[in-house]
Order: C-alpha cells, then sequence, then structure tokens
C-alpha cells in the first residue's frame, strides 16, 4: 500500500529515488507510470533503465502502468542517461521516464522524468503534481479501460554515437593510452563501442554489466571508488584514466600520475581552452571553485550561478542559453548537444588537448590549481538545524547566501553547506587561499557540525 510517508520519502527535489524495495518497488513503479503519463499527455513516452538488479522489474511495472493509460512507450533498453536525454531531446518525444539511482549504492533505484525538449521534471516543474496524482490513482474498472497503449524497442546506440563523434577531431588524436572505469555500469557498451572508433588503447576496467557492482560503489566522486583506476593508470604507463558513475551522466579523470583531478578544474580548462571571447553565458553550481568562476570571466564569458542539481542547471542553460555548464560533481552539459549531459564532449577535448599540446594532463590542469579545496560528508541528521546554526556563528561574513543551502564567503577563504536531495546525507566544500588556512577552516567547521550541543 502507498503512503503519505512513503511517497513523500522518494519524491524529491529532482527525481523520485529510494531504497529497493521497501521505499521503491514494483506497485509504486506502476503508479507511477499512470501518473507521469496522465501528467504529461504524451502520446509515446520514453523509458530508459539503468542495469541495477532491481531495474528490469520497475521497468515492467512503469510500462503496464503508462499502457494502462492508452500511451505507448518506447523501449530504448539498458542504457546511459545521456542517451536518454538525447533521445527525448532530439527526436521530439513529449516525455520519458529514465528508471536509475545514478551514483547511489545497488540498493537504491529510482525515476528521472523529462517532458518536451528533454527538460527535467522537479518539485517546481511538475514533480508534486505527480505525487497528487499517484496519491488520488484508483483501480482501472472493467467498465472504463481503454485501448491499451503498444510498445516499441529501439537499438539507439548508434545514434548516439553518431551525435557525439561529431564533437570530435578524430585526425588531431594522437595513439594514446586511456583506462576506462565504467564499474560495471551502463556505460559500458558505450566504452566498448568507442573502442572500435577511436585511434587510442582504451583500457577497460569492471566493464561486464554487473548492477549488484560487486567492485567498488558506481560513484567515482568517492575517493575510494578510483583506487584501482588509479593503480591501473600508472601500472599501464596510461596517459590518464576516466570513471564514469552507474549510468554513465558524471565524469571524473585522473592525471597520468595516478592523482585524482577536481572537475572545478577540468572544467576551467574546457571553458580556457574552448570557449574563449564568446561573450556568452556559462553556467555551475554552489560548490564550484573560486577559479571556475574567475576562468569563466577571463575568457570573456558572463558566469551563471545555479543550484547543485540537473533541473536547476538545465533550466538555466536553456533559458539563458548558457553554452556550457559544469558542476562541481562531475556532470558536464552543453548546448549544442541538445542542452543535456555531455561527458563524452569532456573526454573527446581531454584527448584533443594533449594530443594538439603535447603536454601531460597534470601539465595541463597545473595553471587551474590556484587556490586549495577540500570536503566532507556527515550524516543528515538534524541537518536543518545545523544550517541555521552555521549560518548565525557566520551572519557578519562579508557575504552570505540561503540560495542554495549556506554559503558563505571570506576574501581569503569560502564554504558551501547543503542537505544532499540524493543521499541522506550534508555535503560541506571549503576552498582556501593557503593550504594552512584550508585546514584550520576544514577542522573549524567540522567541530561546529558534529557538536552534541
Amino acid at each position: 500500500m502507498i503512503t503519505m510517508e512513503k511517497l513523500d520519502k522518494i519524491f524529491r527535489a529532482y527525481d523520485i529515488r529510494g531504497i529497493y524495495p521497501t521505499e521503491i518497488n514494483e506497485d509504486i513503479a506502476y503508479k507511477i507510470g499512470r501518473g507521469v503519463a496522465r501528467f504529461l499527455g504524451a502520446k509515446k513516452i520514453v523509458i530508459g533503465r539503468d542495469n541495477r538488479l532491481s531495474s528490469d522489474g520497475l521497468f515492467q511495472s512503469i510500462c503496464e502502468g503508462i499502457r494502462d493509460e492508452g500511451i505507448d512507450v518506447l523501449d530504448i533498453g539498458v542504457t546511459i542517461t545521456p542517451i536518454f536525454y538525447l533521445v527525448a531531446a532530439k527526436y521530439e518525444y513529449d516525455g520519458g521516464i529514465m528508471i536509475s539511482a545514478s551514483h547511489n549504492p545497488k540498493e537504491y533505484n529510482g525515476f528521472k522524468i523529462v517532458g518536451r525538449k528533454s527538460m527535467p521534471i522537479g518539485e517546481e516543474t511538475g514533480l508534486m503534481k505527480i505525487k497528487k496524482i499517484v496519491e488520488k490513482l484508483k483501480p482501472i474498472s472493467a467498465k472504463h479501460k481503454i485501448k491499451r497503449g503498444k510498445i516499441e524497442t529501439k537499438d539507439v546506440l548508434p545514434h548516439y554515437l553518431k551525435n557525439i563523434l561529431r564533437f570530435i577531431d578524430i585526425e588531431s588524436i594522437k595513439p594514446l593510452r586511456v583506462v576506462v572505469d565504467t564499474a560495471n555500469g551502463a556505460a559500458g557498451p558505450v566504452i566498448r563501442a568507442l573502442d572500435k572508433r577511436l585511434p587510442i588503447s582504451i583500457i577497460h576496467i569492471f566493464a561486464d554489466l554487473d548492477g549488484s557492482f560487486p567492485n567498488h560503489q558506481p560513484n567515482p566522486l568517492y575517493p575510494g571508488a578510483t583506487l584501482a583506476l588509479q593503480e591501473k593508470v600508472i601500472k599501464q604507463k596510461a596517459d590518464f584514466g576516466v570513471a564514469f558513475d552507474g549510468d554513465g551522466d558524471r565524469i571524473i579523470f585522473i592525471d597520468e600520475k595516478g592523482e585524482r583531478i577536481n572537475p572545478n578544474y577540468i572544467a576551467a580548462l574546457i571553458v580556457n581552452r574552448f570557449f574563449r571571447g564568446r561573450g556568452q553565458r556559462i553556467s555551475f553550481d554552489t560548490p564550484s571553485s573560486w577559479i571556475l568562476r574567475e576562468e569563466i570571466r577571463k575568457s570573456g564569458n558572463i558566469p551563471i550561478c545555479t543550484k547543485v542539481g540537473h533541473v536547476y542547471l538545465k533550466e538555466k542553460i536553456v533559458r539563458q542559453q548558457a553554452i556550457f555548464g559544469a558542476e562541481s560533481s562531475g556532470h558536464y552539459y552543453l548546448l549544442e548537444d541538445y542542452s543535456v549531459e555531455s561527458p563524452f564532449f569532456v573526454f573527446f577535448k581531454i584527448l584533443e588537448l594533449i594530443s594538439k599540446e603535447g603536454k601531460p594532463l597534470s601539465e595541463l590542469i597545473k595553471p587551474f590549481k590556484k587556490y586549495c579545496i577540500d570536503g566532507a560528508l556527515f550524516k543528515a541528521e538534524n541537518a536543518e538545524k545545523k544550517l541555521e546554526k552555521l549560518a548565525k556563528i557566520y551572519k557578519n561574513a562579508p557575504r552570505v547566501s540561503l540560495y542554495d543551502g549556506l554559503s558563505v564567503d571570506y576574501r581569503n577563504w569560502h564554504f558551501v553547506l547543503r542537505i544532499s536531495h540524493t543521499e541522506p546525507v550534508m555535503r560541506l566544500m571549503v576552498e582556501a587561499k593557503t593550504q594552512k588556512l584550508l585546514e584550520e577552516k576544514m577542522k573549524q567547521i567540522k567541530s561546529l557540525i558534529e557538536e552534541k550541543k
């Protein structure tokens, strides 16, 4: 039985997400399918899914719900979220559902919902309306049954490859060695296909699809998740390494020395080399480094800050026609790529830069490592009270913002503390002009958050 309490728990800021089967299961999936179908009023809804162990069952149920509302389904199979977004946008479907919990642990699953032009539907743009529809749904009686929708299956990987390969100058690429870790997730088949088309040597680890994610968490943002990749880069004397998350929309880079690269530095490098002098808007999220904001201005563009999350970033990219967008968690967006998440655009541009400039990735990144950055995670217990407490403590700072969590800026350092919308944690980012100051402020803020008062 679906209770209000259960729906409140799984309907989040920009998607529906929870633990399977206690919070999200086939019964809920069926009703969400009906709710989304009614909300969208679409003729056909695109459905993609990642390879989590629960995804197939949820897929069958959500399709049943959509079809019982008389709506057709386009099944694009096990895929990455960027492919799902592209299909919904490029081929002008009225909406779609991606079954995925992205980078969350294996016990999670969920639904990302989009409308026309693949615009994400979040709490401010329809998700709460879908929730209300689901709350009020009644079983379909025999006398009210309508003609069921049909289901069509399509292999869309060739279309995606054709789309992304237009962003690479293949003739310029040298025979580089690259280690790729797809975490046993949905990006595996895409990498195998690219291996046949690119003039580089790809060493693919954890390539087999396995929704139990047996080798490590499907979230490369966690340092422990990239240890095997870092070791492989060094052992293979590779030019660099990349790690994808479970649904292939997040990409993290490892340099030739086996060192993790902060996504802010990658974004700053891309802006510096490929978007100079455009005079256009470039989007970034609240926890982004000072260096990215500075580089956007230095390159002759206009910085646009958004809340964390694809719903908010994409809305601003589309509304303000921002040519590029970056999240500090390793998500990148490109206006020219239908405004969807574009990890392979960034991957290709790094290949081009190393090939054309003849410098290792660590050297290309070095000019942007101007500030010292660190972060931490905390349990989300009493999170709102902790945010309020820190807001009071730092109320006299030169700049204090509650736009997205708590942002506090001083001349020599700043921090952002947010409650995650995808995991039961609070995220802290601290940046300072010196390592000593960074360590001092990290210690200070951690102690305030962890205080038992």
